[in-house]
């Protein structure tokens, strides 16, 4: 009996470890990128099953159940690797990661409306672990309006110079669209064809002359007198003229050449301070006769135009005693002067009205 016990426990225990061994044991599928196998695991959990496994996953990764789930026996397990997928949707660029094993699973699965629209890779086209580019432009309703109709085209073009030709309209020339036809065309949009002629012309066009004023001390104050004279220079011009949809458009200026610089005019301004005394006049009364000439106005011309300034000078009378221009154009002090220097010479019979106010 002493010497049978210990064998009995030895046996006992051997029985028990081995019954607990064999209950750790668990047969599962594990299924990775589609392909299944079946495995018998002593892994805890989903994720000690695969660092058994050694499939290594990312965050873009799908995983289910997910990694810390326990393992029992007859569980399945899924592993979907994810894609980076470079999506070109209606002319806008996105780079997303999908678990999708083809193109139209992915497309299914971002909710793009595939029906009617372009691909330019096989719906079928599986997806691979380095993924792919794809470009997708879904069908779309636009509007073309054109020599006076509309069509509306269900399309799927990449430009709106193709959403025109598919709506059998050509364009001719210098013809274009409302839009860049070069453009991605959007759905609800309406396009407007623009019927174009044009022509150019030249004109030619005078360049104003400008003016540089010297001083001279020889010339009295007021006086002014042009040393070289001025001449505009001329300018070709070339003008766009354009008609769009039979409405004349304003011209544009496109092009122009100097074809004669201008002159410049040069004037010679007196700095030399004016007189205003003459002997045997000053003592008149000077103010009484403009007064009843011009109403006291240095500027005053009479209807006729003939005579000017305060005391109503022709312009011929007006030079000869050494003025410039025209008498309405001279300060009043100069006016003045040259009128005293009138009376040296003629008295008072150039105002035949007014020259007794000289004396009043």
């Amino acid at each position: 009996m002493r010497r049978l016990l210990p064998q009995a426990l030895v046996v006992a225990f051997l029985a028990g470890g081995t019954t607990a061994f064999v209950a750790e044991d668990k047969a599962v599928e594990l299924t990775v990128d589609g392909r299944p196998r079946t495995l018998h695991t002593f892994a805890d959990d989903v994720g000690e099953l695969l660092a058994e496994e050694g499939v290594k996953v990312g965050a873009h990764d799908m995983v289910a159940p997910a990694p810390g789930t326990a393992l029992t026996s007859g569980d399945e397990i899924a592993v979907r690797y994810g894609r980076p997928v470079r999506l070109t949707l209606d002319g806008e660029r996105h780079e997303l990661w999908t678990t999708a094993p083809t193109v139209e699973e992915a497309l299914r699965r971002l909710g793009v409306r595939a029906e009617g629209a372009y691909m330019s890779v096989s719906r079928a086209q599986p997806i691979g672990r380095a993924g792919l580019a794809l470009d997708v432009r879904t069908e779309r309703s636009v509007t073309v309006m054109a020599d006076g109709r509309a069509r509306t085209v269900r399309t799927n073009a990449a430009t709106v110079r193709e959403v025109v030709r598919a709506a059998g309209i050509t364009l001719r020339g210098q013809d274009t669209t409302s839009v860049d036809p070069g453009s991605f065309p959007r759905d609800g949009q309406t396009v407007t064809v623009l019927r174009i002629t044009g022509s150019q012309e030249v004109r030619e066009e005078q360049i104003p002359f400008a003016v540089r004023r010297t001083e001279d001390p020889s010339l009295f104050k007021g006086t002014q007198v042009v040393e070289r004279t001025g001449q505009p220079g001329l300018r070709r011009v070339t003008y766009s003229l354009r008609t769009v949809n039979g409405v004349r458009q304003r011209p544009r200026r496109i092009r122009d050449e100097v074809v004669r610089a201008p002159r410049t005019q040069v004037v010679k301004v007196g700095t030399k301070p004016r007189p205003t005394s003459v002997r045997g006049a000053d003592g008149l009364n000077w103010q009484s006769l403009a007064a009843c000439e011009s109403g006291g106005r240095p500027n005053a011309v009479d209807p006729s135009g003939t005579y000017g300034g305060l005391y109503q000078f022709d312009t011929r009378t007006w030079q000869s005693l050494g003025g410039s221009g025209r008498p309405q154009d001279a300060s009043a002090q100069e006016q003045t002067f040259r009128a005293k220097k009138l009376y040296v010479r003629r008295g008072a019979s150039p105002w035949p009205h007014c020259g007794t106010r000289l004396h009043g």
